[in-house]
Formats: C-alpha cells, sequence, structure tokens
C-alpha cells in the first residue's frame, strides 16, 4: 500500500510540473508579445504550429509578422494578462483553456479592454511542451474612460528604468537593484 501512495505521490508530482511547464509556456507568448520580445514570443510555439488570433489565421510566425507591427503603430502598452488556466494531460498532449484580459493604452491615450480564452492544444517534443495549436475566443470588449497614469508626476518613478516594449524593460535587469532614494511618505 505504501508504494502504491508513493507511485501515486510520483505521478502527482510529475503532473504538477508538466503542468507548470505549460503555463510558463503560455506566459512567454504574452511576455514576448507584450515586450516585443520575437525571441521569447516564438519560444511558445513549435515551428509548425497553428494558430487563430482576431482576424488572424495562420503560423505563429506570420502572427508575430502580423500583430508586432499592428500593436506598435497603435498602442504605447499592451497587457495580454493570464487568468485562469485549466490544463488536461495525455501523454505528450496537452488541451489547455486559459482566460485572459487584454488592455492596451493607445496612442490616442484611449484604452481598449477585451477578454476571452486561449484555447490550446500543447505538445512534448523533444521533452519541451510548446504550443502546436492555438485558437482564441474573444468573448468581450470595451473602451472604459482614460485617466492620468497614477503617480506619473513623482520626479524619479522610471528611476529604476521605464517600462519598454524591449529588453530595456527592467524585468531583464539582472540582478534587479533599486536605484531610486528610500522615501518616507508620512514624513
Amino acid at each position: 500500500m505504501a508504494s502504491d501512495r508513493s507511485a501515486d505521490r510520483e505521478a502527482r508530482i510529475d503532473a504538477l510540473l508538466d503542468k507548470q511547464e505549460i503555463i510558463e509556456c503560455l506566459t512567454r507568448f504574452s511576455r514576448g508579445m507584450d515586450r516585443f520580445d520575437r525571441d521569447t514570443y516564438l519560444s511558445a510555439f513549435h515551428e509548425d504550429a497553428e494558430m487563430a488570433a482576431g482576424p488572424f489565421v495562420g503560423s505563429a510566425r506570420d502572427c508575430w509578422e502580423w500583430a508586432k507591427p499592428m500593436h506598435e503603430t497603435y498602442q504605447i502598452a499592451t497587457h495580454h494578462d493570464l487568468l485562469n488556466v485549466t490544463i488536461d494531460l495525455d501523454g505528450d498532449v496537452a488541451h489547455s483553456e486559459c482566460y485572459y484580459m487584454f488592455v492596451a493604452r493607445n496612442r490616442d491615450e484611449s484604452v481598449w479592454l477585451a477578454g476571452g480564452r486561449y484555447i490550446d492544444r500543447l505538445e512534448r517534443r523533444d521533452g519541451a511542451w510548446k504550443i502546436a495549436l492555438r485558437t482564441n475566443a474573444i468573448e468581450w470588449a470595451c473602451n472604459p474612460p482614460a485617466m492620468p497614469l497614477p503617480f506619473a508626476d513623482v520626479p524619479d518613478i522610471y528611476g529604476n528604468g521605464a517600462p519598454a516594449r524591449d529588453r530595456s524593460d527592467p524585468s531583464y535587469q539582472r540582478p534587479l537593484v533599486n536605484r531610486r532614494k528610500p522615501s518616507n511618505p508620512s514624513a
């Protein structure tokens, strides 16, 4: 009986590790698109992956070539935020449903929100989980009123680096350090 529990525990740990790798794969897609990091974006997909995103249907590479100029032209910043994730494992194939919220700060200072689900078939090839097929179920969108950025008037708000859509973004800094002076807001 102890060996049954041990084997069950091993199987559950293996499933958790697979699911974590899949979540990291899904996150690479979002980070890659938001930071305009093509290599990170493409690392989420197998070379022969197919995807449907809004009006686009084609390869992950071609989607990058379609989406990046669009986001660059019309938005100052984008967030492809990932929410609830369900993953069904079946050997070296997995199916996932990932709720998302897309947020864009547009060049005209308007804001665009949209939500839906990424529905993916992932495959483990050569030990790596990547997306083989993606479809995007867009379920809602709106344009809430734009507001000024909070704390934009703080003189050194970007002292640790300004948000950027490239590798100059503070999230790439290694090691991460604080270059801003300590403050005492209650003083």
